[in-house]
């Protein structure tokens, strides 16, 4: 008899999952190409996780300027966009390995409607850009006290 794990079923989390396999797979596809260059689109990795009170995005882009870095929300998206600059070029005849990614990046999510857009912030330190999107006060759960009557 097989048993499998009930999960509380999350369209978000399976959307942003398939969304991160897809972004993952046709990365891998660019990396692996051949002729493909160092400065073809990369996707940066990230993580998404919820929280009571806000979902948080970090995502991973070491070497980049935290000023090309840009992150907008529109019509219940959110895009983190950015380039990395190669900081010298180096002739590819000269060089034995090259695996670094330089160009632009673009990720894009789904927010849940629960989230208050107005209050988003971001912090970029150590190669590492967190989103903190804040849920609106409806959406944060509430304790109910009981009375008694």
């Amino acid at each position: 008899m097989n048993l499998t794990a009930l999960t509380r079923w999350d369209p978000l989390r399976d959307m942003l999952t398939l969304q991160e396999r897809m972004s993952r797979l046709f990365g891998d596809t660019l990396a692996q190409s051949p002729g493909t260059d160092a400065s073809a689109t990369w996707f940066p990795l990230v993580d998404i996780h919820e929280e009571e009170d806000r979902v948080v995005l970090r995502a991973e882009i070491p070497g980049v300027n935290k000023d090309d870095i840009d992150i907008r929300v529109e019509g219940g998206t959110i895009t983190v966009r950015g380039e990395k600059k190669q900081e010298k070029q180096v002739d590819s005849e000269k060089a034995y390995r090259v695996e670094r990614f330089y160009g632009s990046f673009a990720r894009s999510f789904v927010l849940p409607a629960s989230i208050n857009a107005d209050a988003i912030k971001a912090t970029y330190s150590d190669g590492v850009l967190e989103v903190v999107l804040p849920k609106v006060e409806e959406a944060k759960p509430r304790k109910i006290k009981v009375l008694t009557t």
